[in-house]
């Protein structure tokens, strides 16, 4: 699949399944449900979490931006993408 023929979301969903839920144990993670409160993102998580965000989408993401509030859930997420995109 190339970056047109996916949406944001469903990248965004994909990576944090296959990349950081899997690997702590957890099959998947509903597009509201908080990573951090449910222990599929931690410290180390957060930053290959920026990391792909950056490198797949072309964003830059500061140190103050990396906050629940922007990366709660894969639909915060990719309202944040969205709207950095647009800048």
């Amino acid at each position: 699949m190339t970056t047109k023929e996916t949406t944001v979301k469903d990248q965004v969903r994909q990576f944090v399944n296959e990349e950081l839920a899997t690997a702590r144990g957890i099959a998947s993670v509903g597009d509201d449900e908080s990573l951090i409160e449910n222990g599929v993102v931690d410290s180390l998580g957060i930053f290959r979490l920026v990391t792909f965000l950056e490198e797949n989408f072309g964003v830059r993401i500061g140190d103050e931006e990396i906050s629940a509030d922007n990366l709660q859930s894969v639909n915060t997420i990719e309202q944040f993408v969205l709207r950095k995109s647009r800048r």
